[in-house]
């Protein structure tokens, strides 16, 4: 069963940072690129990170770039997204994603398997 299971969200001030991290299983990670996305109350799910399987490529929505940092560890079949200067608007459910590639496809379409979420919260 493949399966991703993301960790690390939780409640933060503004200008502080998270580390979040998503464990995969079931499958072989180091294949495929993998993808961050997020979803707050009453918007679209949006892409906001992805990194290739060999984790040589990278690429960041214009609202993370600067601030968020994705990496990959394959032989622990671990993917993190580091936040920081966080603000209020990064409110939101924060879910790992596989693509079916090894380069970062169209957020749209490219992502197949997918995590539970994990809730990142920036208030004061």
């Amino acid at each position: 069963q493949l399966t991703l299971v993301e960790s690390g969200g939780g409640l933060v001030q503004p200008g502080g940072s998270l580390r979040l991290s998503c464990a995969g299983s079931g499958f072989t990670l180091d294949y495929f690129a993998m993808g961050w996305f997020r979803q707050a109350p009453g918007k679209e799910r949006e892409g906001i990170s992805c990194i290739s399987a060999s984790g040589g490529s990278t690429n960041y929505a214009d609202s993370v770039k600067g601030r968020f940092t994705i990496s990959r560890d394959n032989a622990k079949k671990m993917v993190y997204l580091q936040l920081n200067s966080l603000k209020a608007e990064d409110t939101a459910v924060y879910y790992c994603a596989a693509s079916g590639w090894d380069y970062c496809p169209n957020y749209d379409v490219g992502f197949a398997v997918w995590g539970q979420g994990t809730q990142v919260t920036v208030s004061s």
